[in-house]
């Protein structure tokens, strides 16, 4: 593997000094890049896409070209776990992720088994080691997966949800039984994940962004007693490097101090709790991760700017962040939008780095 010419974001997941901060955005392969929407088209579906090491690798790429960022990230999905495990994932148009064999009941979770990752997603493995020649040291390449409780609502609602009812009903009804879902989910993710970075992955996330529908107490056993486990399991050294760990719950807020004892090297922050509170909550065992609103960008930019320069001034001053959206950049956005964006955290952080 080529040699890492530019490890501003592994540095400062580590929260080792850096000159300045860098950036890299959520989905920042997506629908907002006509490119990305022309190879979308060619692959023929999602899936298809996601599928194909050489378009996903092209996808992965296309951010790259555009924007001066610190880290490319695997084009894959979260649900792809799930498909591995045999439920029969498809898209419906207008209606996002189904799957056609959800498992809703003690006996289906009882008839879970961990798939053999390297057969049923080698496509994703092969898709990092593709990037990873193509990316030829620029910068870092991260891998993800979904949390377990993230997944399982996908799985137990047998699609997208807003109010959960059926996994917050097994939570209620058949505790024990949520809690087999989320250790057979961990122990898949655990696998997936050390594969991602077997095939070069060089920092991972999990992105977890139902856990805080749960109330406090079933947050810690649903959602961050499963993301604990694969924390525990990861490779977390690999060619004389650190492999930093991201964990991103959505809305988490004061939670963030619950994620921080979880020996993860990074916490990513939505748009809802200000960095400079993050940190009160955090004190100095993990870099944050954030936190600009994504509808920022369809802004002006001098408000674009701003914003940018908010954000910077909520962390502070001293190493451990990491500039993104406060979640994922969202279809309708301009990509010249994001170009701002990125040029103002370049222009503005070094400021902030002795």
């Amino acid at each position: 593997m080529a040699e890492l010419h530019n490890d501003l974001l592994l540095r400062a997941l580590l929260r080792q000094p850096v000159p300045r901060t860098p950036v890299w955005i959520m989905r920042q392969a997506g629908r907002y890049l006509p490119e990305y929407r022309e190879v979308r088209a060619q692959a023929g579906d999602f899936m298809s896409l996601c599928r194909n090491p050489d378009l996903a690798c092209e996808v992965t790429m296309q951010p790259l070209r555009r924007y001066r960022l610190d880290a490319a990230i695997l084009f894959s999905d979260i649900l792809t776990v799930p498909d591995a495990m045999g439920l029969g994932l498809h898209f419906v148009a207008g209606e996002g992720p189904k799957f056609s064999n959800p498992v809703q009941t003690v006996d289906a979770i009882r008839g879970l088994r961990v798939p053999d990752v390297e057969k049923t997603l080698g496509y994703v493995f092969d898709a990092v080691r593709t990037i990873r020649r193509e990316l030829d040291g620029k910068v870092p390449l991260i891998g993800f997966a979904g949390s377990p409780f993230t997944v399982g609502t996908y799985m137990v609602e047998g699609g997208s949800s807003r109010e959960f009812p059926t996994i917050k009903g097994l939570a209620a009804e058949a505790p024990e039984a949520l809690d087999a879902l989320m250790d057979i989910v961990a122990e898949t993710t655990i696998e997936y994940l050390n594969a991602q970075i077997e095939a070069g992955a060089q920092a991972v996330q999990i992105f977890d962004t139902w856990g805080a529908a749960l109330a406090p107490d079933d947050f810690r056993r649903f959602s961050l007693a499963s993301m604990q486990k694969i924390v525990d399991g990861l490779i977390r050294e690999k060619d004389g490097r650190q492999i930093p760990v991201i964990l991103f719950t959505k809305g988490a807020g004061p939670l963030l101090a619950d994620l921080a004892e979880t020996g993860c090297d990074a916490l990513g922050v939505d748009w809802t709790t200000d960095l400079s509170t993050a940190r009160e909550y955090v004190g100095d065992k993990v870099a944050l991760q954030g936190n600009l609103d994504p509808a920022t960008l369809r802004e002006s930019p001098e408000v674009i700017k701003q914003g940018v320069a908010d954000t910077l001034a909520s962390y502070g001053s001293g190493p451990g962040h990491v500039f993104n959206l406060g979640h994922g950049i969202t279809p309708d956005i301009d990509p010249e939008r994001l170009g701002v964006l990125v040029d103002a955290v370049h222009v503005l952080s070094p400021q902030y780095h002795g």
